[in-house]
């Protein structure tokens, strides 16, 4: 699809340049923008991953070019930007969070060479958006769900009920993949999530075909746990995960706490 829309500020897409071997791709969710994902990456960057965080079409320009979006403009949006990132680093992690872990259980589905992924509150079902009955017409957004009431996410006051209904779809295509998810999987849920419900984290880690998995409790953040105070334990986790093949504490089913 084409946007018609600027991008808005802060909503753009971002590289961190590190590592010329290992790079993390990060992809924010339904509404969001790379803004959100931004402070998560830089942290990924200080234990030297390089950072690709691509804007989903439709999001951070206006709620006029989300309603021209499909569900596989914004998978062809994440699926590009790993191919690329596939000629260029011999590792490439992808960490997805709500819609953006939606996705990425898709394209693990889809490349199971994959070398790792990342799992923030991932969705298989939206309780919230459960009363729109016809895509026509705006749905009014209230304040991003962040418990960390300092952290602003760039994000529409009013989303498309079309846009919606292609989040439906993106989710339940999601859900019909998790078998064919094999790679390794870090996922990450938050007990208090006012947006997507703790049990579809347990489901995914339940259903996935990985050998090595975990499931890892944010428990001092909400929904947009990129962007809540649960960073350190995003990454450290994350970070551990993904270096497997140095820190064997996964490979032997010992939970892994925050460093201080």
């Amino acid at each position: 699809m084409q946007e018609l829309k600027p991008v808005l500020a802060g909503a753009h897409s971002f590289s961190i340049q590190k590592s010329t071997e290992e790079v993390i791709l990060l992809c924010h969710g339904f509404n969001g923008t790379p803004q959100s994902m931004e402070s998560l990456g830089e942290k990924f960057a200080e234990f030297g991953y390089s950072i690709h965080a691509p804007r989903l079409a439709g999001h951070g320009t206006s709620p006029s070019d989300m309603k021209a979006c499909t569900a596989q403009d914004w998978y062809h949006s994440l699926e590009t930007a790993y191919l690329q990132l596939k000629n260029r680093y011999t590792n490439v992690y992808v960490i997805g969070q709500s819609m953006g872990g939606s996705l990425t259980i898709k394209l693990a589905g889809k490349f199971p060479d994959m070398d790792g992924i990342g799992l923030i509150n991932a969705a298989l079902e939206a309780p919230c958006y459960d009363a729109i009955k016809e895509p026509t017409g705006y749905v009014k957004e209230g304040r991003p769900d962040i418990k960390n009431q300092a952290a602003k996410e760039i994000a529409y006051d009013q989303v498309p009920a079309a846009a919606v209904y292609e989040l439906k779809k993106t989710m339940a295509e999601a859900a019909g993949m998790l078998e064919q998810v094999s790679c390794p999987a870090a996922v990450f849920y938050s007990p208090e999530d006012h947006v997507v419900p703790a049990a579809c984290s347990q489901n995914i880690i339940a259903a996935i075909s990985s050998s090595r998995k975990k499931l890892i409790p944010l428990p001092n953040s909400y929904h947009v746990a990129s962007m809540d105070y649960d960073q350190d334990v995003i990454v450290q986790n994350a970070g551990l995960f993904f270096s497997y093949k140095t820190n064997n504490e996964f490979c032997q089913g010992r939970s892994v706490l925050p460093l201080s």
